[in-house]
């Protein structure tokens, strides 16, 4: 059933009907109940743009993601998965929209088209050119991770300096003295990556605290260069007898190169970290790690988003989670070699 047909029922212009469907002109009352008639006779019921037409929004939520180009780590699809399932419980739909490099067009065209009610931006830097431009145009935003002074904003994010320093204080009880901080890559350092930061902040405060030794490397976002930054480390600092990290995706390559070097875990070495869950119990034996409940920080997201959405001059709220430290069995006390 379409406009048409209740336009035809009801003796009337298709615009007729549009306009009692949107309010948007006046209408008789004696059109507007013989139209109304029609549309409870058969039992009609506005579609989405329909909706959003009468109540002057696209019901669409825009979700800016890392470049087409570069594969998503298991973490960024699952925070993309929660906010399009989050929407979906709230009869929305949602624009995903590449942003960086050759892609800044997709995030400008969302800006500036309103082809959104509002925007979920992720993968935040700690000076981030698309908070700046989103701040300008007005356009209810919410981010998932957070600027270097983002009290100005609505924002959710993971508590990454307090979670590896946790990580780093539980590694220091088991008695590890040299311990290595395995951070993304060095590209996403150098760019200001707000997650590499916080994250070093936290290792570097915790290992002075405790007296260790503290080694920091970068590693890309694979099984291969988790491999290949493993072995380097072992090569190049021999008395590290431990890993805290929050590169996920690098954990199958580290735990081959562990393997590979004769070492096992959690007898002659110990890794922890911030991962997803799953990530954590695929790890060989489970990782004790932070999980990231990416289901909740997606839907509180979007639930921040539809506040700014129906009241732009509200105070912005923020929610730092710092998830409990899953002990499993990937850590031990320190073995002397």
């Amino acid at each position: 059933m379409n406009i048409g047909e209740i336009a035809r029922r009801a003796g009337v212009s298709r615009s007729t009907v549009s306009y009692v469907l949107s309010g948007k002109r006046t209408v008789s009352e004696g059109t507007r109940q013989r139209i109304q008639a029609v549309i409870d006779e058969l039992d009609y019921r506005p579609n989405a743009s329909a909706r959003a037409l009468k109540e002057g929004r696209t019901r669409t939520l825009g979700l800016v993601i890392p470049p087409a180009s570069q594969r998503l780590t298991d973490m960024q699809l699952g925070f993309v998965a929660s906010v399009v399932e989050a929407a979906a419980r709230h009869d929305l739909d949602v624009l995903l929209s590449p942003s960086g490099g050759d892609h800044d067009r997709s995030f400008e065209r969302i800006v500036t088209g309103r082809r959104v009610d509002g925007v979920v931006l992720m993968e935040i830097r700690l000076e981030d050119d698309r908070v700046t431009r989103l701040t300008k145009t007005g356009l209810p935003f919410v981010t998932i991770g957070r600027i270097a002074e983002p009290d100005d904003m609505s924002w959710i994010d993971i508590d990454y300096s307090g979670l590896i320093a946790r990580c780093v204080h539980h590694l220091a009880d088991l008695g590890h003295r040299h311990v290595a901080m395995v951070n993304r890559s060095a590209e996403l350092v150098a760019a200001g990556y707000g997650p590499s930061h916080r994250a070093l902040t936290g290792f570097r405060a915790a290992a002075a605290d405790r007296g260790l030794t503290g080694v920091e490397v970068c590693c890309g976002d694979d099984t291969a260069s988790g491999e290949a930054c493993v072995e380097q480390l072992l090569v190049t600092h021999p008395d590290v007898t431990a890993i805290a990290t929050i590169n996920e995706a690098a954990l199958p390559g580290m735990q081959r190169a562990l393997t590979s070097a004769g070492l096992s875990v959690p007898r002659d070495f110990s890794v922890t970290g911030v991962a997803a869950q799953h990530w954590a119990e695929d790890f060989r034996p489970p990782l004790t790690a932070a999980d990231v409940p990416m289901v909740e920080m997606g839907a509180e997201a979007v639930s921040l988003l539809l506040e700014s959405i129906a009241a732009p001059g509200a105070v912005p709220r923020h929610r730092l989670y710092s998830p409990p430290i899953s002990l499993r069995l990937s850590t031990g006390p320190v073995r002397a070699r």
